[in-house]
């Protein structure tokens, strides 16, 4: 898994910004705090994190031409916050051939999340939202709900993200609605 770590780092210290670069390299820090915190693989988050915006400072353009070659839903075409999850994810298997479905799963939803997410899901959703870099309304609770409450500390965060893209009048991926039922329903709310 190192070899694959150290080819990860290279590519995305090549291809990220500057800015993405230290948003990635916080969120795989705070994915490995998480995933000590509870009970879950660091070596595993840790991957996943470097691999969750591998491609998001790619142009819209060959977002788009990776969804059309490797046969992703036509959704994701012309909207480069839900496509560059996927096209990552995608890529983690054929250019870097990480077969484990959890650490696949983690990257591709780390934007939306699911319905029925692991606890490694749940720890690149949050990782991403908390980071230290992170600065909006809510995002101080957040973390420290991130570390008592993994399922509620993703409802609030599927709450601000439903509520994000509703007033801005954009497309809501359903993944994005059925992992905050999901959630509400386990936890009786």
């Amino acid at each position: 898994m190192d070899c694959i770590k150290n080819e990860i780092i290279k590519y995305i210290e090549l291809n990220l910004t500057q800015k993405r670069l230290r948003h990635t390299y916080s969120v795989a820090s705070e994915a490995v705090k998480l995933a000590e915190r509870y009970g879950c693989d660091t070596k595993k988050a840790e991957l996943a994190a470097f691999c969750h915006d591998m491609f998001r400072s790619k142009p819209a353009g060959d977002l788009d031409m990776y969804v059309k070659e490797l046969g992703l839903p036509q959704k994701l075409l012309e909207n480069v916050n839900l496509s560059h999850g996927k096209v990552a994810a995608e890529m983690m298997k054929r250019r870097y051939h990480i077969d484990d479905k959890d650490m696949i799963n983690a990257v591709a939803f780390h934007t939306t999340g699911r319905k029925g997410m692991s606890v490694l899901e749940k720890i690149i959703f949050l990782a991403d939202a908390i980071e230290p870099g992170r600065n909006y309304p809510g995002v101080e609770e957040m973390r420290k709900t991130a570390y008592t409450d993994l399922d509620k500390a993703c409802i609030m965060s599927l709450e601000r993200t439903v509520q994000y893209v509703r007033d801005r009048g954009e497309y809501l991926d359903p993944d994005t609605e059925d992992a905050l039922n999901d959630l509400k329903e386990k936890q009786n709310l």
